[in-house]
């Protein structure tokens, strides 16, 4: 009998494994073997005939002719180009002269039809078990102006390059067999004024689900925290959706498990009734939690909360969310203020490229990009000016960045509201966002009383859809729209009255720098070369007041020393694409980060980091090996949170200075090879000694992983700086060797770069080529590789150069 019962308990145990199976919601994501061509943008025939088809928008892809375009399965795209995602088209593409000079000079735009204009083709089997489901395809991010087709339907249309794009398949799949997406990429218009890439440069999720289900985004959890920070009421907002021709009973039943994964609150059961094909029903439910654990930035605890659906007493949906548990507010008299205790934001504006890979940014390079920030004491990021990624995001929850997401596009037309809503629902679950910025700069708003009615407006109906959270707005001294906002984003002081609006409306939330002034200048040069594109951050023998650091201290000292000030959000935390002002071709990139374009620190980070960090610092600038100035008369600083600093230049000493506050020490001296060195004193005590040398010619390379094992996915990368050394292991810091580099085993190069602004060689090779030659800039580069799905092994990296010794570097693919 024993026996039997084992056996009735193991087919019921079976059993319920097997309908768990199919009711699972599953997200699978899509970013490998997708092919590619360039179409066209102004002539059909280049562009596969597209627009030619009979009803090509509104049903089958399909011409009187029987002309096949992409959009068709019997399309033959064997000579496409195999592309994994994230992918930006433009990182491939020439530089020209011609081009738009805040768009990189890079050939893309309304000036080149031939190469605005991308097509991606991406086959996928869905299992006969799957009919009866509801599955949808999801898009993080399509530059620009999408058109999406399934199987040659006619999907929709995106006209925004930063906005998650959801597309119901469901009818149009072929069960037990082959599938077909299609997307039409248009770049041919621009959304800013900056490098914006072009193609499917962000994640592509296939969701599969019941027909009755948790809506996209369709929770959204809010919090209230006793005055002992122990204790939290908790409230749950459900948006259930009925895909199905039937109604439906459905119940309710939200948990919340901790870090460990122990559940912590279950809550009572709700019922509702779902018509046929309801696409909204909304449940609210509520809990306490005891014994809370607070996300701070030192802390960053994150909950998950899993919303099951029963329809009867069958469960059919499980959705998760994760979330944190804290506080914020600006406050008027104390400023930023998280979980009732005041945090300064020493925030850094950041757009959306990276060298090698351009907006096609992988999850693991946001970790890095991200943890460079923190290197120097950063806790937030402004997305300067548009939504980001979710995976960028769930990075910054986990690692404790506060966020300020920005809005593209100002106005209260349906498709900019719709914009707006979208990134308020799918990101308000996120505890790093702190407030949600409507937009930035728009000169035909700032300053007029159409500029406040937009503005009000646009602030309301945020409140709308997220009363835990303010609003905000860049502005560049536009006083009557900046009240249309709750806290007031001042871009830069000289354009704002900051004291000015404090004596006037004290009672204002606490406001926020938005953007002030950043490094604006060349990793390493000190001495503007315009015809390499090289801009020096300071002029080594001015008197004037105007230089860069003098500019970056007094944005620091300015917000640091008031208290009713939330912040500040320098512009910006790392060199982008475009705008290389006030340099014109052939620089083709901003100068403006504190870190380069690789994420190599320029010297103003170590400035920031003096202030910003509890790590004894001691930095001296310039570099040893001003070659062709001797003689020159120099200025030599010392970034250090020492109490005071001795220089000796050569073996002189020229004076022990203490350190000011939030501020720097400079000497006057006259440049000749040699060394400097400093002393940093602490209570009277020397603590820190930095020595800088005019070193030899580059003779070996550093290579230094950001991580040596990737996963066997398509998707992980390593990131590998190199660094040029002389015999004596000295970093040579401008040095430009060419070098090569050979990558053995299953992974790819992704990408590689060095910082330099006028940098106008291929980043990546062409036609997959696992050896290539890479120029160093200033001492350094940095390659990017990525592994290849389900090719586990050894990866060897292998660069060399002349006069240079060989360095390796071994990987592990998983």
């Amino acid at each position: 009998m024993k026996k039997l019962l084992s056996v009735l308990l193991l087919i019921q145990f079976i059993a319920c494994l097997s309908v768990s199976a199919q009711q699972a919601r599953e997200a699978i994501l899509l970013n490998n073997g997708w092919k590619f061509a360039y179409g066209h943008a102004g002539d059909m025939k280049k562009d596969f005939t597209h627009g030619t088809e009979y009803f090509t928008y509104f049903a089958k892809a399909k011409s009187f002719n029987q002309n096949q375009g992409p959009s068709s399965e019997q399309f033959n795209d064997s000579t496409w180009q195999t592309v994994n995602l994230p992918h930006d088209w433009v990182v491939d593409l020439p530089f020209s002269k011609e081009a738009s000079h805040s768009h990189g000079y890079k050939t893309v735009g309304w000036k080149y039809p031939e190469t605005s204009v991308g097509w991606y083709r991406r086959k996928f089997y869905i299992p006969e078990k799957d009919l009866g489901k509801h599955i949808s395809v999801r898009f993080d991010g399509i530059f620009r102006n999408a058109q999406v087709f399934c199987n040659g339907f006619y999907l929709g249309h995106e006209p925004s390059g930063y906005a998650t794009q959801v597309y119901d398949l469901t009818e149009y799949l072929n069960y037990g067999g082959e599938n077909l997406l299609t997307v039409r990429v248009d770049a041919s218009t621009e959304e800013g004024w900056y490098y914006e890439g072009a193609g499917i440069y962000r994640d592509v999720w296939l969701d599969k689900m019941s027909q009755v289900h948790v809506a996209p985004f369709g929770t959204f959890i809010t919090t209230r925290i006793d005055r002992s920070y122990q204790t939290a009421d908790v409230n749950i907002e459900v948006c259930l959706a009925n895909k199905g021709l039937e109604a439906a009973g459905c119940k309710v039943v939200n948990r919340i498990l901790d870090a460990t994964g122990k559940e912590v609150v279950r809550t009572q059961e709700s019922s509702t009734t779902l018509a046929p094909k309801q696409e909204e029903v909304k449940l609210l439910q509520s809990a306490t939690m005891d014994n809370i654990h607070l996300w701070d930035l030192e802390h960053p605890y994150l909950y998950t909360l899993y919303t099951d659906v029963y329809v009867g007493e069958k469960l059919v949906d499980t959705y998760t969310t994760s979330f944190g548990i804290r506080n914020i507010e600006f406050n008027p008299q104390k400023g930023f203020l998280l979980n009732g205790c005041p945090v300064k934001l020493k925030g850094t504006n950041l757009h959306q490229d990276h060298a090698g890979v351009g907006t096609g940014i992988p999850d693991r390079l946001w970790k890095y990009r991200i943890e460079k920030m923190k290197s120097m004491g950063s806790n937030a990021i402004r997305t300067s000016h548009n939504p980001v990624s979710p995976a960028m995001l769930d990075l910054c929850d986990r690692m404790g960045m506060l966020v300020i997401e920005e809005n593209r596009l100002m106005g209260i037309n349906k498709e900019h509201v719709d914009l707006l809503e979208r990134m308020i629902k799918r990101d308000r679950n996120h505890p790093c966002i702190i407030l949600w910025s409507i937009g930035n700069e728009e000169w035909a708003l700032e300053g007029n009383e159409r500029g406040l009615r937009i503005t009000q407006s646009m602030s309301e109906y945020v409140h709308q859809l997220d009363s835990t959270r303010l609003t905000t707005q860049g502005t560049a001294g536009g006083r009557v729209s900046l009240f249309g906002v709750d806290v007031k984003g001042y871009n830069y002081l000289r354009q704002n009255p900051i004291d000015e609006y404090h004596r006037e409306h004290p009672d204002w939330y606490a406001p926020v720098g938005s953007e002030e002034t950043s490094g604006c200048g060349t990793r390493n040069v000190y001495y503007t070369d315009s015809l390499r594109g090289w801009m020096a951050p300071i002029n080594r023998t001015a008197e004037d007041d105007n230089r860069i650091v003098n500019a970056m201290a007094r944005g620091w000292q300015f917000y640091h020393e008031r208290p009713w000030l939330a912040g500040l959000f320098y512009w910006t935390g790392l060199d982008y694409r475009g705008e290389p002002n006030p340099m014109l071709y052939p620089a083709t990139g901003s100068q403006f980060g504190i870190f380069d374009y690789c994420g190599f620190p320029k010297d103003e980070a170590f400035y920031l980091k003096s202030w910003w960090t509890d790590e004894p610092v001691l930095h001296l600038s310039p570099h040893w090996n001003l070659f062709g100035h001797e003689g020159d008369s120099i200025r030599v600083w010392a970034y250090s949170n020492c109490d005071e600093v001795e220089l000796f230049v050569n073996g002189k000493n020229l004076g022990r200075k203490p350190m000011p506050a939030d501020g720097y020490i400079e000497w006057k001296t006259v440049y000749r090879p040699g060394a400097l060195m400093a002393k940093g004193y602490k209570g009277g005590k020397k603590i820190m000694v930095e020595k800088i040398e005019t070193t030899g010619k580059a003779a070996r390379i550093l290579m230094e992983p950001y991580n040596t094992t990737l996963k066997a996915d398509g998707q992980d990368i390593a990131i590998v700086d190199l660094t040029l050394k002389d015999e004596k292991n000295r970093e040579v810091p401008d040095a430009m060797n060419e070098m090569t580099v050979t990558l053995t085993g299953p992974a790819t190069i992704l990408g590689y770069g060095n910082g330099d602004p006028g940098f106008k060689e291929t980043e990546r090779p062409v036609n997959g080529e696992k050896t290539f030659c890479i120029k160093a800039f200033a001492g350094k580069a940095q390659v990017i590789i990525r592994s290849l799905e389900g090719q586990k092994g050894t990866v060897q990296l292998e660069v060399s150069g002349t006069g240079l010794k060989k360095a390796t570097q071994q990987f592990i693919t998983d």
